[in-house]
């Protein structure tokens, strides 16, 4: 008995191999985000990266499982009469792509859904307040500190594979939650307001357009 099942998960694991191909992926990344509460400033998106690996597994005539780990880079402006903020994070990031499409020889055209989830290794926040003058610096580290570094989220979109081995596809991305921590957003010394008012931060959003090469 112990040798059928020996077999059975040698044989399953040479099909996964035979399979199965490595690669590496970047792109561009476009980000945005926005508030749900009382303030409501103006946003911009930031034009930024991803890159990483791929590893792609065949499990069907239709289906396909692609996990991928990357660093991605999101940010994003919120902009009003009195003040500016501009944040940006660096995410480690692990996503599971979820690919349905029929393969015709030479190209493969397939939908895609990606759940991630992912953990900030750089932060940056650049916050101003237009008409005190004062150094916003210890505000700054205080937002640093509260921004959420665990990430999760996903993504849809579609995408077409060439010839077995180059891949582009263009997703909407969406991280659920809040952008900075609601517990570590107590009232600051600085500016009270401003830290009720950054409690109602959504997390990022956005499009990315990713290239990958498989092997």
């Amino acid at each position: 008995m112990k040798k059928l099942f020996l077999c059975i998960a040698l044989v399953l694991a040479a099909m996964a191999t035979a399979n199965a191909q490595f690669g590496v992926i970047g792109g561009w990344t476009s980000s945005n985000t926005s508030t749900d509460g009382n303030w409501k400033p103006d946003s911009k998106s930031m034009s930024l990266y991803h890159v990483g690996v791929a590893y792609k597994i065949k499990m069907g005539p239709i289906f396909s499982a692609q996990p991928e780990l990357s660093y991605q880079v999101k940010g994003a402006t919120l902009k009003d009469n009195f003040r500016n903020l501009s944040t940006r994070g660096g995410y480690l990031e692990l996503g599971l792509g979820l690919q349905l499409g029929v393969d015709l020889l030479v190209f493969r055209p397939f939908f895609l859904f990606e759940p991630f989830i992912g953990y900030q290794v750089y932060g940056s926040e650049d916050y101003n307040i237009f008409t005190y003058g004062m150094d916003m610096e210890p505000f700054r580290s205080y937002l640093r500190d509260a921004k959420n570094k665990f990430e999760g989220g996903f993504g849809v979109g579609g995408g077409l594979e060439l010839m077995n081995h180059f891949q582009i596809s263009v997703q909407w991305f969406k991280n659920i939650g809040q952008l900075y921590s609601g517990d570590k957003l107590n009232a600051s010394a600085i500016e009270a307001a401003a830290t009720s008012d950054l409690k109602d931060v959504k997390n990022y959003s956005g499009v990315k357009i990713t290239l990958g090469m498989f092997f």
